[in-house]
């Protein structure tokens, strides 16, 4: 007659021991104390020399000071960006793989079938800084401000080529906006990245780009590229010479691009919340704004939430550009 009681009694015990067990695991892992514990793989969906290189060494560096484990920045180029995107999507979600993303990572999938959702198959951690861009030249080229880069367009419809990080890129979808606002027609040199693409500039194999400041600021302090202007609002402090494209006589041309940090979706969020409150941190520092103000770049504040609103937000934005400027996978 008792058996039924007993029986619910031990279920009631178990279930107890369940939940306090439950609520002990939370409690630790709400305070990730054994993270991080090993190196961190920093994957950058790009060739070497480029912004993305550039970002994941400076943050795995002051992840490296914080913490005291090694930061190995991994560099996976090619196809499209996806190498490096299913590289991190298969990845354990323990935060011990990380990739460094630019709008170039929810921009790619619109154009070409993904392996993955950009948005979905992975965990947002934060930004960490937004960037203009400078409409660099070869110094051959005979233009040196940005109404006589129209003018050599115009007169040269199609003999003018850009380089850029890849189709889909921001860097190609700025050059293809400045085309449509222009009336011109610039020829699209993709490449795998934007350092190699930066690099056939500097040779002259192709005749401009439009940069992220980051790569592009060395070289043209080093007098081999030509800046004729920057899309931003303001003058870059990095670069005080080189007037905006309002300036220049092309009004509304106001865009810049952010870099974000992104783990393997269902990454534990007491990880993900220590991720995100270390790179605050880190943007705090006056010798950290100063760093990223001497290479174009400004930091850009927003956690795992925020960050996955802007994704969502851009991709609807960058997929009317495509659209109308009829963009496609080379």
């Amino acid at each position: 007659m008792n058996k039924p009681k007993s029986r619910m009694r031990i279920v009631c015990c178990l279930a107890t021991l369940g939940n306090l067990f439950c609520a002990l695991h939370c409690a630790q892992a709400a305070n990730a104390p054994d993270y991080p514990s090993k190196p961190i793989r920093f994957i950058s969906p790009n060739a070497p020399g480029g912004s993305t290189t550039a970002l994941a060494r400076l943050f795995g560096q002051k992840f490296t000071e914080s913490w005291g484990q090694q930061v190995v920045v991994d560099n996976r180029p090619g196809g499209n960006g996806f190498i490096g995107g299913d590289t991190l999507a298969r990845a354990a979600p323990d935060g011990y793989t990380l990739m460094l993303i630019s709008p170039t990572h929810i921009v790619t999938p619109l154009l070409i079938p993904a392996p993955y959702d950009a948005i979905k198959n992975f965990s947002a951690v934060a930004t960490v800084s937004s960037t203009e861009f400078v409409l660099v030249l070869h110094p051959a080229v005979q233009a040196n401000t940005l109404q006589d880069l129209i003018a050599l367009a115009k007169a040269r419809p199609g003999q003018l080529n850009y380089a850029s990080a890849g189709s889909g890129s921001p860097t190609n979808l700025v050059a293809e906006l400045f085309n449509l606002m222009t009336s011109v027609k610039m020829q699209h040199i993709p490449y795998k990245g934007g350092g190699p693409a930066l690099i056939d500039v500097i040779g002259g194999q192709v005749q401009l780009a439009f940069q992220i400041p980051i790569s592009a600021i060395p070289h043209i302090r080093g007098a081999r590229l030509k800046a004729i202007a920057v899309s931003g609002e303001t003058r870059l402090p990095a670069l005080p010479q080189v007037p905006t494209f309002t300036e220049g006589g092309l009004p509304g041309y106001n865009v810049t691009s952010w870099y974000g940090i992104i783990a393997p979706a269902s990454t534990r969020k007491p990880v993900i919340d220590k991720l995100a409150a270390a790179v605050a941190a880190y943007q705090a520092l006056p010798e950290f704004k100063d760093r990223l103000l001497n290479q174009g770049m400004d930091a850009l504040v927003a956690g795992p939430q925020q960050f996955t609103e802007l994704m969502k937000t851009d991709t609807a934005k960058y997929a009317k550009v495509i659209k109308a400027s009829n963009i496609k996978a080379d």
